[in-house]
């Protein structure tokens, strides 16, 4: 089996909240090319910068953290004409982390000033450094992979 990877995926809290309580992950607003990047056994933070989708209330924080689960991608109609491509996930319980205190430790973050750029980007590899110091903060030190 190859080394896990890991990724940042950035979706409001509200949006997270129904992956992590379904099972799924999304990215990139259900596009399947980020998730033909990712393998069983990678892990994957989600970021929210927003509380809500389409609505201003801030959240800037890792809101869920899980690993990617054997499997293929595959759609889900959700209606409208909306099907978005999706990923099993195993998600833990964890703590929501701000990440502000957190900034000027992450080197995918190379903008100190304009730390929100990365993110803009809605999925993306880190190091596992990076990782680990999330990590660290979201999750009881026994889950740490």
């Amino acid at each position: 089996m190859n080394e896990p990877r890991f990724w940042i995926a950035v979706a409001s809290k509200d949006h997270v909240i129904t992956g992590v309580k379904n099972g799924f992950m999304q990215a990139n607003h259900g596009k399947r090319s980020p998730l033909r990047r990712v393998s069983p056994g990678d892990w994957v933070i989600y970021y929210s910068s927003k509380l809500v989708y389409g609505e201003k209330t801030a959240c800037q924080a890792f809101t869920a953290l899980g690993q990617v689960k054997a499997g293929e991608i595959y759609t889900f109609d959700m209606g409208n004409g909306f099907v978005p491509a999706r990923r099993d996930v195993d998600f833990y319980e964890c703590e929501e982390v701000a990440i502000r205190p957190l900034i000027a430790k992450l080197s995918f973050i190379q903008d100190k000033q304009r730390w929100g750029y990365m993110f803009r980007f809605g999925f993306f590899e880190i190091e596992r450094e990076d990782y680990e110091r999330i990590a660290q903060k979201m999750l009881p030190a026994a889950v740490l992979a």
